[in-house]
């Protein structure tokens, strides 16, 4: 009976989580359609849409399996060129809307599968071994980035590694990436609508497989790994479970990211910001899904909010950080905030001492 009311919770608290997200896709088209949002803001809808998935993504690996990883930027890089690269090569083939699912598609796989090869030898370390290691890929994969270039042309697809000339296009061809400059007049597939729906997938695969019997396990992983091991966990498989999910979500963001704009740079998913999303997830709490998303929501707005104070903008931005990490790791007020939860609190029958549910 316990097992089913606590499934009923969870299921209610997904439920909560999912009409917060479409309430707010409604309250922004309603606003947006009324005229009554800054054309900022509307430019800036797309980008909170992926920083959204990035964060709950991430909250997967840092909060649900307790892995620190400092190379999520890396993982949104390679969805980010590889969507281009699909967008660009479907031009004229197919509408927008699929050539943006497909994009989005690829990139996650791509993703996933980086995932999976920088998984299988970096989580067998863990703590600060594990955050370095993926510092290093996110490195490597923006340098390798910044090597390329890429095109499309009468001798087919081409890719080099030396200049934009020795990829031998002809007159008609077209370069997609061109080295340090990075990829170059992208399509702008990317809409509001999509970045609301690839939030609501991530939060039907995270949640899911939170409340699932694999997410017990990587929670039991997290919370102790040797009693894990003891009643027949794998600790491997699901620590790469995780990871794996995590970066192919990352993946399918970054091409969602990439397709918003007409030029995109490797220096832009460089290690600020795997530690902007990392923020995110730590401010939001580790493990706390709803929390990831305000908190990424409210990050990203925030720094627009303060460009009436220019030339102090980072400034308040930091120290509004520090307050809001100080408040959050006051005991006293989070005492209070229970007392104050407890006496809105509607109480049964049963809870109450010497009562009975029967009268």
């Amino acid at each position: 009976m316990k097992k089913i009311l606590k499934l009923k919770k969870d299921t209610r608290k997904n439920l909560i989580t999912y009409g917060m997200i479409i309430l707010a896709f409604l309250i922004v088209r309603f606003l947006s359609a009324s005229g009554n949002i800054s054309s900022a803001f509307r430019g800036q809808l797309v980008p909170i849409c992926v920083y959204i998935v990035m964060a709950v993504s991430l909250n997967l690996t840092v909060g649900i399996l307790g892995e620190l990883s400092l190379g999520h930027a890396g993982f949104m890089s390679l969805g980010a060129f590889t969507g281009v690269i699909a967008a660009i090569i479907l031009q004229g083939s197919v509408s927008n809307p699929l050539r943006l699912a497909i994009a989005m598609v690829l990139g996650a796989v791509i993703a996933g599968i980086a995932g999976l090869v920088v998984g299988v030898p970096a989580l067998r370390l863990r703590g600060d071994y594990l955050a370095i290691v993926t510092l290093a890929f996110g490195e490597i994969i923006k340098n390798i980035i910044n090597t390329l270039y890429v095109g499309i042309g009468e001798n087919g697809f081409r890719i080099s590694m030396v200049n934009a000339e020795s990829l031998n296009l002809g007159e008609r061809g077209t370069v997609i990436m061109n080295g340090p400059m990075g990829a170059v007049g992208i399509p702008k597939l990317a809409t509001f609508a999509s970045g609301f729906i690839l939030i609501m997938v991530t939060l039907f695969i995270v949640l899911n497989l939170q409340n699932s019997r694999s997410g017990r396990a990587i929670m039991a992983v997290r919370d102790n790994r040797i009693a894990a091991e003891s009643v027949g966990i794998s600790v491997t498989r699901y620590k790469l479970m995780a990871f794996i999910i995590s970066a192919t979500l990352a993946g399918a963001a970054g091409a969602l990211y990439a397709l918003n704009f007409s030029t995109v740079v490797a220096r832009k998913f460089d290690f600020n910001t795997s530690i902007l999303i990392l923020v995110f997830v730590v401010l939001g709490g580790m493990g706390n899904i709803r929390g990831s998303i305000i908190a990424a929501t409210v990050l990203t707005v925030l720094p627009e909010l303060l460009r009436a104070f220019n030339n102090y903008r980072m400034l308040l931005y930091a120290v509004i950080l520090i307050l809001v990490m100080l408040v959050s790791n006051n005991e006293q007020l989070k005492n209070m905030t229970k007392k104050f939860k407890g006496f809105f609190k509607i109480k049964r029958p049963s809870d109450l001492k010497g009562g009975t549910a029967r009268e």
